[in-house]
């Protein structure tokens, strides 16, 4: 008997027939896992990608082992075990056009157009109809919306419009105008925006005798493109109307291929809305008037237009000469020509530490700033990159990027919509992203005098400023045109409103010797002259305050770092940081979080590095990374309380240690003081203080794990494997070892992975650590197990157990003989898998581990449900729920829920809907993937 023939339909609802008959997936997760692979059929997709796809961004802690699952029932309900592979790059499904309805309708589509192109417009015409017969509704019609299906349907659609177009085009160029007509209309008024298709029903009822219908339809076009769009018609759809008002004897001959020469692509409508995050404006901007025209020109004239390509403006410029500020001011002044919203972020491209925003952290802000739950952002950068570029597509969004250190800097986060407007901001010229993205440069220079004069006046009062003209112009050189040293000079004279003009200038002067970064500048433009005369106005512990704050290595502080690297008391702290605010040497830029300008950055550095003796500076950066790492060794308490902490010594006198009251509190502190935690580990690995250096990363892996945020994960290790290797210290370069192997698995980067592990078992066997080395084959067996590989999975699992067992490592041994028989089980030895089970829940009962006899229970409930005794199974989901119930583990509740409701089904229990109805809601509350597949369970009969 020969081999099934097997057929998958995905243009409409999914569909799988063998042998001509209908093959029952009931399961959703299994129909989500079909369609998923279909969506990319004959290409691998990785395990990581299908959990994010099948969990929507939130798989759960049990994703690997319950998609192995799902993957082996999807093969033997298709009845053909090797029409689902499994290789290095992921899990593959094998199609050709016969049997997958989606290639078929491709492989038609090039058939027609080759014979289209060799002028056989007959046999491309029937080939089109082929094509367009095989569509039964919308592609995957039952299925819900995920990352792969969406790119894959929106594809498809794409495809049978187009497919659907050429198709009329060609019955109009065989002379069928009378019968593509009305198709024509009908696809027109779906598609009203689409002036192609509205020229070929111009055409077509022009060929059909129908001048004024033609002429209506343009009519009706342009109205509805002025009114909704607030653009005319396009060159393609306004020659074909004069073309029709002229009766042009050329419209009986052209080619549907010589209308589309002439076609052009409407910009697309606005779409929702989006959070407008720009900064506040100043409220006393002045000049640079030719520069906003500039801007200006980047929009079209009319106000209600869009864009019709992507527009960026590289805005450049030397530091403090206001690109921020002219940037962020236009981009108040046009906002409300961007209503589906206007977005900021600060790229800290030219941060004195050289702790520049990655492309990952910017692209995390950037969907933050739509809200999309850290669950569903994809782990890779580029899954990321491509959830925020679908977030802007054909939406009116300004994007404002301030600080970028290069093109390469901000190239991966411009958005592909035609519809959106960039500016960027940076010292740099940008040729690179002028030549390859078109970039419109626009290089900001100094003020001119009559500029400056204008700031200058408007920030002290006109009447002031007209009464000392000659102090006024002196200032003015003194300042150079540069916005920032006038901002500062302009804020000393406000607050000395009872010193003379005249007078604050001649201070000034006598202040005068240059920034190293403006060296080439006469006295005129010392802006080292005026930062010093501003801090030379401040209190005694204001000024020792800036000057401690160029010691600082992160982009802000907040108050407890700034007493701390002060030894001094909150109170006194927050009055010297008000005092510096006030003279702008700092900005409040959000509540409690102080920053500098990268120029007062780096001119309090040098006075740091002047007046500050060097015991002294070492002792105020002593005090800030103690003040980090016993704050984040308690926020990380919090986060995992069964952590053992790690032993460190006392923090010097005068440090301020935080301690955040619950884990929702930790959370908050480590998300603020993300950026100063990642640059004070590189600080104190530079400065050579290697154990506060591996100590404070050491604190970080909890937060930078479960956030997701795995590239500063391995910076932060990276740095501290620097600091333990110069220490000789051998036990934590093992752990730092395995703790980079488990991120770079995160991360996809398995072979890195590996070699990390291995270093991490060398490490470990050369102190003699096998519990160490235990840890290490137990994470390598999940690593393993993520890329399908549950042979060698078991296998590490295994010599775990015996490291375990040879140290003497209950809890370990206790993990290992779960993982062991879940392996098991997956193997289908149900049998060897409840007697590792079972050894494994009676260490865990007389451990006390109340969350690993959760996860044993569980396991010996899914061992018991494949061997169908299944009352077994529902007394072990029974005792997993309790305990569930009592640690408050909400998605344990759920999951257990919905596999009491599985046994009880397959007994025949009525009890099951009240088990599928307790877990939907769980899973709804959550937000979780998981609730389409319950709810699909109870749609059936008997559900």
């Amino acid at each position: 008997m020969g081999a099934s023939v097997i057929t998958f339909g995905v243009l409409g609802p999914l569909a799988v027939h063998r042998d001509g008959q209908p093959v029952e997936l009931p399961a959703a997760m299994l129909r989500r896992l079909l369609a998923a692979l279909l969506s990319r059929a004959n290409q691998p997709i990785s395990a990581d990608r299908l959990a994010d796809t099948l969990w929507e961004g939130n798989p759960p802690a049990t994703a690997r082992k319950t998609l192995q699952v799902y993957v082996h029932r999807l093969r033997s309900a298709l009845g053909d075990p090797a029409r689902v592979s499994h290789g290095p790059g992921g899990y593959r499904i094998a199609a050709t056009a016969a049997e997958l309805d989606s290639l078929a309708f491709t492989d038609l589509l090039g058939q027609a157009r080759t014979s289209r192109r060799a002028g056989d417009d007959h046999a491309a015409a029937k080939l089109f109809e082929q094509a367009l017969a095989l569509w039964r509704a919308e592609p995957y019609a039952d299925l819900p919306a995920d990352a792969l299906l969406t790119d894959e349907v929106g594809r498809l659609s794409d495809e049978h419009l187009r497919a659907r177009e050429e198709s009329l085009g060609l019955r109009l160029d065989l002379g069928g105008h009378a019968e593509a007509g009305p198709e024509l209309a009908a696809l027109a008024a779906a598609h009203p925006y689409r002036e192609s298709l509205l020229a070929l029903l111009m055409l077509a009822h022009y060929r059909a005798g129908r001048r004024a219908e033609a002429l209506e339809v343009f009519r009706a076009a342009r109205a509805r493109l002025a009114e909704e769009l607030g653009i005319d018609a396009g060159a393609a759809l306004r020659r074909v109307h004069a073309a029709v008002l002229r009766d042009d004897p050329r419209l009986d001959r052209l080619t549907v291929s010589e209308l589309d020469t002439l076609a052009e692509s409407a910009p697309a409508g606005p779409g929702g809305t989006v959070p407008a995050q720009l900064p506040a404006d100043t409220p006393v901007f002045s000049g640079r008037t030719a520069e906003l025209a500039r801007l200006a020109g980047l929009l079209p004239a009319d106000r209600a237009a869009g864009l019709t390509t992507v527009v960026i403006s590289a805005i450049s410029g030397t530091a403090g000469v206001g690109k921020t500020t002219l940037a962020v001011h236009w981009a108040h002044r046009v906002a409300e020509r961007f209503p589906d919203g206007q977005l900021y972020l600060n790229l800290r491209g030219y941060d004195p530490d050289g702790t520049a925003m990655g492309p990952a952290e910017a692209v995390r802000s950037l969907l933050d700033a739509f809200a999309v739950p850290p669950e569903r952002i994809p782990a890779t950068l580029d899954g990321s990159l491509g959830l925020y570029r679908s977030l802007l597509a054909g939406k009116r969004v300004l994007v404002v990027l301030d600080n970028v250190r290069d093109a390469e800097h901000v190239r991966r986060l411009l958005p592909g919509s035609p519809t959106c407007l960039v500016l960027v901001t940076s010292r740099d010229q940008l040729p690179a992203l002028v030549a390859t993205e078109g970039a419109r440069p626009l290089t900001l220079g100094l003020l001119d005098d009559a500029e400056a004069r204008e700031l200058l006046s408007r920030r002290i009062g006109a009447d002031r400023a007209a009464a000392e003209p000659e102090a006024v112009a002196r200032l003015l050189r003194m300042c150079g045109g540069l916005p920032l040293a006038l901002a500062v000079v302009a804020a000393r004279a406000a607050i000395s409103a009872e010193v003379p003009l005249a007078e604050l200038a001649e201070r000034l002067h006598a202040e005068g010797a240059g920034l190293d970064a403006f060296t080439g500048w006469d006295a005129a433009t010392d802006v080292r002259a005026v930062f010093s005369w501003s801090y030379r106005a401040l209190s005694a512990p204001a000024a020792r305050m800036f000057r401690l704050l160029g010691l600082h290595p992160g982009p802000d502080l907040a108050v407890p770092a700034a007493a701390s690297l002060a030894g001094a008391p909150l109170a006194a702290a927050q009055a010297a940081l008000d005092e510096l605010e006030r003279a702008h040497l700092v900005t409040e830029h959000v509540p409690g979080r102080y920053q500098c300008h990268d120029l007062l950055h780096l001119y309090a550095a040098e006075l740091a590095q002047e007046d500050e003796p060097e015991p002294e500076r070492l002792a105020a950066l002593g005090r800030l990374l103690d003040h980090y790492l016993h704050t984040a060794r308690r926020a990380d308490l919090r986060l995992e309380a069964v952590r053992q902490p790690l032993p460190v010594d006392d923090p010097a006198e005068g440090t301020l240690v935080d301690d955040p009251g619950d884990a929702a509190a930790a959370v908050r502190w480590f998300t603020a003081e993300h950026a100063c935690l990642v640059a004070a580990v590189n600080r104190a690995a530079a400065a050579g203080w290697d154990r506060r250096a591996w100590q404070l990363s050491w604190q970080l892996t909890t937060y930078l794990d479960r956030r997701g945020h795995w590239s500063d994960l391995i910076t932060v290790l990276t740095a501290a494997l620097g600091a333990t290797a110069r220490l000789g210290d051998r036990p934590a370069q093992a752990h730092l070892h395995r703790h980079v192997a488990r991120t770079q698995v995160r991360l996809g980067r398995h072979s890195d992975a590996l070699a990390s592990f291995h270093a991490a078992l060398e490490q470990y066997r050369a102190v003699g650590d096998h519990a160490g080395q235990g840890h290490t084959h137990h994470n390598l067996g999940v690593a393993l197990e993520m890329q399908g590989d549950t042979e060698q999975a078991l296998h590490h699992t295994e010599q775990a157990l015996a490291l375990y067992t040879t140290a003497g490592y209950l809890p370990g041994q206790a993990r290992a003989l779960n993982g062991i028989g879940w392996y098991r089980g997956l193997a289908g030895d149900h049998r060897a898998a409840l007697e590792h089970c079972h050894r494994a829940l009676a260490l865990f009962t007389e451990l006390g581990d109340r969350n690993g006899q959760a996860h044993t229970l569980d396991s010996l409930g899914y061992a018991h449900a494949q061997l169908g005794d299944h009352a077994q199974a529902i007394a072990c989901y029974e005792q997993t729920l309790a305990l569930y119930l009592d640690f408050g583990d909400r998605f344990g509740e759920a999951e257990t829920n919905a596999h009491l409701g599985d046994s009880h089904h397959a007994v025949g229990n009525a009890q099951a809907a009240a088990y599928w109805t307790r877990a939907l809601e769980i899973f709804e509350e959550l937000g979780h993937a998981e609730a389409a597949t319950v709810r699909e369970k109870l749609r059936r009969p008997g559900g």
